[in-house]
């Protein structure tokens, strides 16, 4: 539904913290189904940890929010630019199943929970080979910048 150059004029992250490579499915304001491909590679490996490569939690949250960010500029019917910025307001819930590791392909299911003066709050799952490694409720907000 959208390769990783879709993605990137999307979203104004770039290597190494872009973190979703595609997206598998999409439905406007309502959900997101997207991918993330883990490999030996990761810059945070190298220290995380040196004889156990294991994602951390948090960038497993960041995954799940740059989808959610692709859910909300295809919702709210806008594109990024270098006056907007979309930004995290909170994050609840949040639950590590299981440790993700090198050669995993992380699914992203994120569903628009609802959005209310201004705030997003979207519902998370990660699944690897499928199983839940990580859920999350997730609240993120879009402001202009000077």
């Amino acid at each position: 539904m959208m390769d990783i150059h879709e993605i990137r004029k999307q979203l104004p992250h770039r290597y190494p913290f872009l973190l979703v490579d595609r997206v598998l499915e999409l439905e406007k304001g309502k959900r997101i189904k997207a991918l993330k491909n883990v490999t030996i590679n990761e810059p945070f490996f190298g220290g995380h940890f040196p004889n156990r490569p294991v994602m951390p939690g948090v960038l497993m949250l960041e995954a799940m929010a740059q989808a959610a960010a692709l859910l909300a500029f295809d919702t709210a019917g806008v594109t990024m630019d270098d006056k907007t910025v979309y930004y995290f307001a909170g994050i609840d819930g949040a639950r590590f199943k299981r440790p993700v590791e090198p050669g995993d392909q992380l699914i992203m299911d994120v569903d628009l929970d609802r959005v209310r003066a201004g705030i997003y709050k979207f519902k998370g799952v990660i699944r690897v080979a499928g199983d839940v490694v990580c859920e999350a409720e997730l609240m993120c907000t879009m402001r202009t910048i000077a």
